[in-house]
């Protein structure tokens, strides 16, 4: 390899849980619209009308602050749109994408944040990010039960993989192949890659 030539960093696509709250769900078609210009995938997406209940769970963390009676009503008051968003880093840039959780402090510092254009107060500002990678994935987890979250290999990482752990293996397969012409040569490359898997367990009889 050519010293000048630098080497991709691993990057992992993260998932964070997005919210479209009561206060700014008619304009969540506006909304989505400026997620997908903002380089995030949906990956999962339903609307549900929360009940007092589910939101004194969601926001379990803020029990026994002042406002948490005033946030499970306000939650609870109409339909909200959860999405599963997918994107390199994307805790952090939908977190600055909605900016301040104050709209009214949020228009005198990040005047171009989703907050500022679509909240009125601490409590009605239109949007919830996640603020960590454990709590995306437990919050994505409570809106979409049956999600699976696992970091999502992109085109460096993935290449690095299959060089590693598969491409070896499945040249030798398609060159066995090429040389015994099957009549069924999907099922037989199928039972040849089960058979000769570098990673299957040895078995040693005891004799």
């Amino acid at each position: 390899m050519d010293d000048n030539q630098t080497v991709p960093a691993r990057v992992y696509v993260e998932r964070t849980l997005a919210l479209i709250k009561p206060d700014a769900i008619d304009k969540a078609d506006e909304i989505e619209d400026i997620i997908l210009c903002s380089g995030f995938t949906v990956l999962q997406k339903r609307k549900i009308h929360l009940t007092p209940e589910q939101c004194s769970d969601f926001y379990a963390e803020q029990y026994g602050k002042l406002f948490f009676p005033r946030l499970t009503v306000f939650m609870s008051s109409a339909p909200v749109t959860a999405y599963v968003l997918a994107r390199d880093q994307a805790i952090a840039y939908w977190k600055s994408l909605i900016g301040p959780s104050n709209p009214i402090k949020a228009k005198e510092t990040h005047p171009n944040c989703l907050r500022a254009k679509y909240g009125t107060s601490d409590l009605r500002n239109a949007l919830h990010g996640s603020d960590s990678f454990l709590a995306a994935e437990k919050e994505i987890k409570f809106m979409f039960p049956n999600s699976v979250i696992e970091p999502i290999p992109t085109r460096y990482a993935a290449k690095d993989y299959l060089n590693r752990f598969v491409n070896s293996t499945l040249l030798n397969g398609l060159t066995e192949l090429c040389k015994r012409k099957p009549a069924d040569p999907f099922t037989w490359l199928a039972d040849w890659l089960i058979e000769n898997n570098p990673n299957k367990p040895k078995v040693i009889h005891a004799t």
